[in-house]
């Protein structure tokens, strides 16, 4: 090989299941710093031909073993918010890094014991919630019953119709895990649309095609049930 990037440097596997690569050291540690390589995320260094943890790379364990990357977990403290925390969002992939510094600046951090109820069935929204960390799921209570209708992890988002008014939670939201999420509300929204109105439209546009999916997805459940039944007759 003749190339210094073919043979220098590091690749990383991303959450996306895209290697991204060759990178010099300085810009590796630079997406450490702002989150985009996170303890767990696979690197392959180039030198040595081999696939470690980010935590395992010689190069990287300062950063991981200092605690420079974590985030405080007394939730009494003000937490700031690296942009780059916000690409393990999938509702966000396509924002840039400078209208992710800008949301940042309307969202608040919240903390989520296991077996807590973040979201209740009947209550009034008033906001929606980016996942981080940790895992949630989300149930209808029927004659004392639990029913779960989905589980989320990180990267996931939930309770976004609360954006557009404030009528009732159709379920619960309850911590299977202890979790880190960024809750946005109507009022933050509303900012951000003042401050910053590009971010809030393309964000505003991401919303609607996650929605419009959601809506044709159900759908599709909807046809195939009707089409079983039909031919079950």
């Amino acid at each position: 090989m003749s190339s210094d990037s073919n043979t220098t440097g590091f690749r990383i596997w991303a959450a996306d299941d895209v290697i991204y690569g060759p990178v010099e050291l300085p810009v590796l540690i630079s997406w450490v710093r702002e989150e985009r390589v996170l303890p767990d995320t696979w690197i392959f260094s180039v030198v040595y031909e081999r696939w470690s943890k980010a935590a395992n790379v010689p190069e990287l364990q300062i950063f991981f073993s200092s605690g420079q990357i974590s985030p405080p977990t007394d939730p009494g403290h003000t937490v700031f918010i690296k942009p780059g925390s916000l690409r393990r969002i999938k509702l966000l992939a396509d924002l840039t890094d400078s209208q992710l510094e800008q949301f940042t600046q309307v969202l608040e951090p919240v903390e989520v014991r296991q077996l807590a109820e973040l979201v209740k069935q009947g209550q009034p929204g008033d906001a929606m919630y980016f996942i981080t960390a940790g895992e949630l799921r989300v149930r209808l209570m029927i004659s004392g019953k639990e029913s779960v209708l989905t589980t989320l992890g990180t990267g996931e988002f939930f309770g976004e119709m609360a954006l557009f008014d404030d009528g009732p939670r159709s379920a619960d939201v309850v911590a299977n895990k202890d979790s880190t999420l960024l809750k946005l509300t109507g009022a933050s929204l509303r900012q951000l649309r003042e401050k910053a109105p590009e971010v809030a439209a393309d964000f505003l546009l991401a919303v609607g095609r996650s929605l419009a999916a959601r809506i044709r997805a159900d759908n599709k459940r909807f046809r195939d049930s009707v089409n079983f039944a039909r031919s079950s007759s």
